[in-house]
This record gives structure tokens, C-alpha cells and sequence, in this order.
């Protein structure tokens, strides 16, 4: 059973929205790095937005900045990605990674994560 479960998944209309959540069921986020990557199908997956550990650290892919936002709360151990105006190629599986960290830049490459969810569905759609 993985540790990180992500939830929010759904269709949605090009231009909707969408809230994921990434939950730790086994320990605690509040010393870790997080991040949001996506695979589409036969595409290589790739990293979306990731947060510090304190929240004060954020990086997104070009492709979702200004429509992707991340944000975490450490009190509910839980990280959320905020997607708005969705397009068609947002479409995938958005799964959740974290590693413990404490630095002031996080980076969206899957080697520098160890812990991961399993994923949630992300289709955007008319």
C-alpha cells in the first residue's frame, strides 16, 4: 500500500477546474518536498509542480504556469493542486511524490523523489 493517496481526480470541460490532494497516510509531510507529476497515455511522465517543505519554495512546468497553482497544509498533512482553465492535453494520471528534504528550491525530476501514490485520473474533455 503506498504511502502518498491522491484524490480529486475527475472529467471535466475544457476551461474547469479541479482541486487534487495529496495525503500521507504513514508519516509526516511537513519535512518534505512534494510534487505533482503526470503520464499521458504514451508520453513520458512528467513533473508538473512541486512545493518545499515550509511552502516558501515552488516550481511549475511551463506548460501550467498561470493555471496551476500548489499549496500545502502541514497541520492536515496534505498538499493540493489547484488546476484552472484545464485544456484537453492537461489529460492523464497525476500522481503525488514526495522526498524528505529541507532546502529552498524543490525540482520537478523523478529522481529526486523516493516515495510515491499511485495516482488519480485527470481527463479534460467536451
Amino acid at each position: 500500500q503506498s504511502q502518498l493517496v491522491e484524490s480529486g481526480g475527475d472529467l471535466v470541460q475544457p476551461g474547469g477546474s479541479l482541486r487534487l490532494s495529496c495525503a500521507a497516510s504513514t508519516f509526516s509531510l511537513e519535512s518534505s518536498h512534494v510534487a505533482w507529476f503526470r503520464q499521458a497515455p504514451g508520453k513520458e511522465r512528467e513533473g508538473v509542480a512541486c512545493i518545499t517543505e515550509n511552502g516558501v519554495g515552488t516550481s511549475f512546468a511551463d506548460s501550467v504556469k498561470g493555471r496551476f497553482t500548489i499549496s500545502r497544509d502541514n497541520a492536515k498533512n496534505v498538499v493540493y493542486l489547484q488546476m484552472n482553465n484545464l485544456k484537453p492535453e492537461d489529460t492523464g494520471i497525476y500522481y503525488c511524490a514526495a522526498v524528505i528534504r529541507v532546502e529552498s528550491v524543490c525540482f520537478l525530476m523523478r529522481k529526486w523523489y523516493n516515495t510515491w501514490g499511485y495516482g488519480t485520473q485527470v481527463t479534460v474533455s467536451s
